[in-house]
């Protein structure tokens, strides 16, 4: 066991597909923390006040974030440690989740009660639904390709969201 110091407020957690990195978002600052899982040294990755939930993408070339105080959702690039995207999901953007091919990003807005569906390639919003009061956590069911959403209240809905990007 290894016991790796963050500081306030950890929060999401990613690893890459090689198991190489563990990226750990730190909500009571603006910081991403990318460790190194062989040698345990960490870099800090300037995303934007109040990181909670991050995926990346297939390649792990971006990774994403929500930054929940700001409602949106960031792109970092990794090959140059800068935000390449930014776009406003809702109030209180909370988690998120990422499609199998990395085409669709899905963001959980906790004040909003939305889901909101943003195109991977220029965050263009695709679909704003109601899910429900207060959703907090989502996920992508690769198999079925439907997005799952729990509720704060004490449910998750399973939601059907078209695959196509023309809306």
């Amino acid at each position: 066991m290894k016991t790796i110091k963050i500081g306030a407020y950890p929060r999401g957690i990613t690893i890459s597909n090689d198991s190489q990195y563990a990226f750990v978002a730190q909500m009571g600052g603006s910081v991403v923390h990318k460790i190194n899982l062989v040698s345990f040294e960490k870099e800090l990755l300037n995303v934007g006040s109040n990181p909670r939930a991050l995926v990346l993408s297939p390649d792990n070339a971006y990774l994403y974030a929500t930054l929940n105080a700001a409602g949106r959702v960031i792109a970092f690039d990794l090959s140059t440690n800068k935000v390449v995207k930014s776009v406003k999901t809702g109030s209180a953007a909370r988690s998120l989740d990422i499609s199998a091919d990395g085409s669709a990003l899905y963001v959980v807005n906790y004040t909003s009660d939305t889901l909101v569906k943003v195109r991977g390639s220029d965050f263009k919003i695709l679909q704003k639904i109601k899910a429900c009061n207060r959703p907090i956590g989502v996920t992508y069911e690769k198999l079925e390709k439907r997005v799952w959403v729990a509720c704060y209240g004490g449910s998750i809905k399973s939601l059907m969201i078209p695959q196509h990007n023309s809306f």
